[in-house]
């Protein structure tokens, strides 16, 4: 497994954003073009999701073209008075077709905090809103959450369902009230016990008859926690899945404790996590150590230091891919991963 660093390909400016642009999603539209869909931040903290075509040119250099806003805070709960910023953060997007729909899975910060919301595309450019994820049922999942990424195919429950899955990050509620302060309690509670990758199920057959049921999740499972060598504190999901041959395909993220200037700080990490195709919840391969960690400047310096968080994916065919991620919160960059996944 090889990591190639392209470098930045999007800083922050006046007119985009210029207190940070940060962890995209991708898209390759119905035409073939790649879409980015980066967060881009405004003073006061106000997350906007923006739309950019990508053009590669021969030399290989992205070129990317502002094509507008897809998502800015629109809807109540992405707005709200407390200090602190609001608004629509960090998507993923997923082309599902089974529902020949983009499905785009973002933060909705509002009054209650961070939560889950969903909004669709026909084309990749022009977004409308379906609402925030409801978790139903008993023992399920309720308040602050992050990380959403859809799955691109319908897979089976735990309990034998044809779903649509995606991941997501419940929080701790000592996280959400400030996660570096939170770090010595969180390493001393058992790692089951810590901020962990779920999958949640919908079903799909009320999805077919009512678009509007892809907001009600009826299982969710933990099936990845901090219990390796790295990413002790949380871990969360990064890329949408890939299908291969020899499973789902995914970048996740996982956070440790540093000593940064004389104080624990949190450090960001990438690493890879492979899935049962049919039964996503048994998982096949994770990471034993980080396959990207923060080393170069723009990684180790920026709004939030120590940072690489991927979010998007392009695969490019014979297990290679090329992933976007933000830098320490305030850069995006790319890197090229080449895998030994698909037997090819």
């Amino acid at each position: 497994m090889k990591f190639v660093r392209s470098g930045i390909v999007l800083a922050p400016s006046a007119t985009l954003g210029p207190c940070g642009i940060l962890n995209p999603a991708c898209a390759r539209l119905r035409d073939g073009t790649l879409q980015l869909y980066p967060r881009l931040v405004a003073p006061g903290n106000v997350s906007r999701i923006g739309s950019f075509r990508a053009r590669e040119s021969s030399g290989g250099k992205l070129e990317l073209e502002f094509c507008g806003f897809a998502l800015e805070s629109q809807a109540p709960y992405e707005f709200r008075t407390e200090p602190g910023g609001y608004g629509c953060e960090d998507p993923r997007v997923t082309f599902i077709p089974v529902l020949d729909k983009y499905v785009m899975s973002y933060t909705a910060f509002g009054p209650e905090g961070p939560r889950v919301a969903v909004a669709l595309s026909d084309d990749g450019y022009k977004w409308e809103r379906l609402g925030r994820m409801r978790f139903v049922g008993e023992l399920m999942p309720v308040g602050d959450d992050k990380d959403a990424v859809f799955f691109p195919e319908p897979v089976k429950s735990p309990s034998g369902v044809q779903s649509i899955a995606f991941y997501h990050r419940p929080m701790l509620h000592i996280s959400s009230l400030d996660g570096h302060a939170a770090i010595p309690t969180i390493l001393e509670m058992e790692p089951e016990d810590r901020e962990s990758i779920r999958i949640a199920y919908i079903p799909l057959e009320p999805v077919k008859q009512d678009i509007r049921n892809l907001l009600t999740a009826t299982e969710s499972v933990k099936v990845l926690y901090p219990d390796g060598h790295w990413g002790r504190i949380k871990n969360g999901g990064g890329t949408p899945p890939v299908r291969t041959d020899k499973g789902w395909f995914s970048l996740f993220h996982g956070v440790d404790a540093i000593e940064h200037e004389g104080r624990i700080t949190m450090c960001y990490s990438a690493g890879v996590v492979l899935h049962d195709l049919e039964e996503p919840h048994r998982i096949l391969y994770r990471s034993p150590e980080p396959i990207l960690a923060p080393d170069t400047v723009e990684e180790r310096t920026g709004i939030v230091n120590n940072v690489v968080f991927p979010t998007g994916i392009d695969p490019k065919g014979d297990g290679t891919y090329d992933v976007y991620y933000g830098a320490a919160d305030a850069k995006i960059a790319r890197a090229r991963l080449n895998v030994e996944i698909e037997g090819s």
